[in-house]
C-alpha cells in the first residue's frame, strides 16, 4: 500500500496541517467534512485546502 504526506491549510492560508494517509481523496473529504469542528486542529482551524 502506498502511504502520501499531504499539507493542507485553511481559506485565509495562515494555517498549515501535515499528515500522512494511504487513501488521499478519502481523508481530503474528512478533513472537509470535519470544519469548524473544535475536536481536531485540522477542523478547529478549517484546514482542509489541499497544498
Amino acid at each position: 500500500m502506498a502511504y502520501y504526506v499531504y499539507i493542507t491549510t485553511n481559506p485565509a492560508k495562515t494555517v498549515l496541517y501535515i499528515g500522512v494517509t494511504g487513501s488521499l481523496p478519502r481523508r481530503l473529504g474528512q478533513h472537509y467534512d470535519n470544519r469548524g469542528t473544535d475536536d481536531t486542529f485540522a477542523g478547529r482551524y478549517f484546514c482542509y485546502n489541499l497544498l
